[in-house]
């Protein structure tokens, strides 16, 4: 069962996600964190913390697990 995350706005970054779904502890570990584990946005890879993800979207992250935009 993938995890959810809940959105107040139109869209979250990557970056902003990860801090939301507990993956890292600060925003500044993003660039870092992209940089050291494989990231898939609905089926593509994707490294950039500034990437929009919207309702719908879906994350998988390597040896972390599944998430899903709401």
């Amino acid at each position: 069962m993938p995890g959810e995350i809940k959105l107040s706005t139109e869209f979250i970054t990557l970056g902003q996600f990860l801090k939301a779904a507990d993956v890292i502890q600060s925003g500044g570990m993003a660039k870092w964190f992209l940089s050291e584990h494989e990231v898939f946005i609905n089926g593509e890879q994707d490294q950039r913390r500034g990437r929009k993800l919207r309702a719908g979207d879906k994350v998988q992250i390597a040896g972390v697990g599944e998430f899903v935009i709401k």
